[in-house]
């Protein structure tokens, strides 16, 4: 077993076996990630990727309540945040080994972009699943929105995105988001019994399988979020309206988007 926990500030690193785990670890905020977490992440990637010991990877979030709720409504409004968010799931969908996502608890916002951008979704039962953006004034846009649609279909993602619900893990299996639920004491080992089928197969089998999976919605690849605000809603963040989503999310009241129709 390899340790390499020191490297890092909001994650935790371990190669085990044929296993990289990579785990947020910022619990006293559900695992809600900064622009430091994404580039922590995207690190972690990189060097399981190129571990030859490693098979398959395993994103989680430390604490038993959240896999992750999203951005950190601190870092939110700022294109920092944006760039690294969507070069992140970038990474997730370049990587060219399989990355299972194994929720625990909230994967929320920015935290069910990545469940839906790994390869595989393992859930325990007590999981919920949804978006927030709009409903924070978060202008999420680009590929992290229209992948959803090829995980879901078009109705059910504009469903997702558009009224903000929370979804059971269930649910979501049912949707297509989810390959299994179980309960959460049996989550490590269902996470293994789908990682050790994928060991079986030939890397570069996998290699090629994930690249094809890629050239399906490449062309969608290439819309950022940040290019979306530009083009949609130029000079949005100079409005107000996202100020006023981050404040009423803070205060814990609702805000009043009424005035930016």
């Amino acid at each position: 077993m390899k340790l390499d926990h020191m490297r890092f500030k909001d994650i935790l690193y371990e190669v085990k076996g044929d296993y990289a785990h990579v785990t947020i670890n910022r619990p006293k905020v559900l695992n809600a990630f900064t622009p430091v977490t994404l580039q922590e992440l995207k690190v972690a990637l990189h060097d399981a990727e190129k571990d030859k010991e490693v098979g398959v990877i395993v994103l989680s979030g430390t604490g038993g309540r959240a896999f992750c709720s999203g951005g950190d409504m601190n870092w939110e409004s700022s294109k920092e945040f944006q760039d690294h968010e969507y070069e992140f799931h970038i990474h997730l969908t370049k990587c060219s080994k399989p990355i299972i996502a194994k929720v625990d608890g909230y994967a929320i916002g920015g935290g069910n972009h990545m469940a839906y951008f790994c390869d595989l979704t393992i859930a325990s039962e007590n999981s919920i699943f949804g978006q927030n953006g709009p409903r924070v004034g978060s202008p999420a846009g680009g590929a992290i929105v229209a992948h959803s649609a090829n995980i879901l279909g078009h109705k059910r993602a504009r469903e997702m995105w558009m009224t903000c619900k929370r979804y059971s893990a269930k649910e979501m299996m049912n949707w297509g988001l989810v390959n299994s639920v179980v309960k959460k004491d049996k989550l490590d080992e269902e996470v293994k019994k789908y990682g050790d089928e994928i060991l079986k197969a030939a890397p570069t089998c996998l290699k090629i399988l994930k690249a094809s999976f890629r050239k399906q919605f490449e062309e969608i690849l290439k819309i950022t979020q940040k290019g979306m605000v530009e083009e949609v809603a130029p000079g949005y963040f100079k409005t107000g309206e996202q100020a006023e989503g981050a404040k009423a999310f803070l205060e814990k009241r609702k805000p009043n988007f009424k005035k930016f129709r």
